[in-house]
């Protein structure tokens, strides 16, 4: 499962939709076209593309702490307390994180799972401080044992970082260590989720992206993230399953710098894609119908 921060089903709008301007040929080369509110549903023989309700019943604009928390535990969290809440979950959904987030029903199921991501050691050294302000995805690992991936993991190609090539890593906090095409970092996260029974990637720069935050590196980060999403996608196994999903839009509008009201982009491919894609409507669809695979 790639979960990418922040991503919409947005306008055709060469100027501020970065999948239009730039062009994305993981859409282009799979399905034909760019997906945007006039064609939300795209489809090939082995994949598809659909939106996902990100809103829930709460009119208001989504927000990340409870997107993600109705996205790894199956719950709607912004029903749950009555609105949308971010970037970190609500004090009142930490209790729900611990009990229903995916990790822990996979370990329940005594099935293997991995969290690809690795973490400087500045976040180690936050969370050893006490402070517990964390995603939904690093939170539910903490709460539930799974291991937090460190450079030494990068160094050992058993991880990778949230940029995926380690560009930000070597440049701006200057670790030694190599920046990696994207495709070498899809080959790594197939092998590791040959071994594994869920294996779970998240990218979050495109939120921040959105939010006008870093802004010169868009066409880059594009680029990139299209590159590992289009060689995951061409070399997918027949017997594995790749789920792409989002909480919220945001990228997809560089017009303004807030979240959007648009759906949320989901993909699905390989095996079960097309039961994924007609089971899912919206982010609290997206654990138990993973979890229906397994059943």
């Amino acid at each position: 499962m790639i979960f990418i921060d922040g991503v919409g089903i947005g306008k055709e709008d060469y100027e501020y939709n970065p999948f239009f301007k730039f062009g994305f040929k993981t859409f282009t080369e799979n399905f034909g076209s760019i997906p945007n509110l006039d064609n939300q549903w795209l489809s090939n023989s082995d994949g598809f593309l659909f939106p996902v309700d990100a809103r829930m019943g709460i009119p208001e604009i989504p927000l990340s702490g409870t997107g993600q928390t109705s996205i790894f535990c199956g719950v709607n969290a912004p029903m749950i307390i009555g609105k949308h809440f971010g970037p970190y979950p609500y004090s009142t959904l930490i209790p729900i994180i611990k009990e229903k987030n995916i990790f822990k029903e996979f370990k329940k199921r005594r099935k293997k799972v991995t969290f690809v991501n690795a973490y400087p050691k500045v976040f180690f050294d936050y969370v050893n401080s006490g402070r517990r302000r964390l995603s939904v995805t690093t939170l539910s690992c903490i709460l539930t044992g799974i291991r937090l991936n460190k450079i030494s993991d990068l160094h050992r190609g058993r991880a990778l970082s949230a940029e995926i090539d380690n560009r930000r890593l070597v440049e701006r906090m200057n670790y030694k260590l190599p920046i990696i095409q994207p495709e070498m970092a899809a080959n790594r996260i197939l092998r590791i989720g040959s071994i594994n029974h869920f294996t779970l990637f998240e990218i979050f720069h495109t939120d921040h992206l959105g939010h006008g935050r870093n802004i010169d590196w868009l066409e880059y980060t594009t680029g990139v993230l299209d590159r590992f999403l289009l060689h995951l996608t061409k070399n997918l196994s027949s017997n594995m399953t790749l789920i792409v999903c989002s909480d919220h839009g945001n990228f997809e509008d560089l017009s303004i710098k807030m979240h959007t009201l648009n759906p949320a982009l989901g993909m699905a491919f390989g095996k079960n894609s097309s039961i994924l894609a007609k089971r899912i409507k919206n982010l609290a669809d997206i654990k138990p119908a993973i979890m229906e695979m397994y059943d």
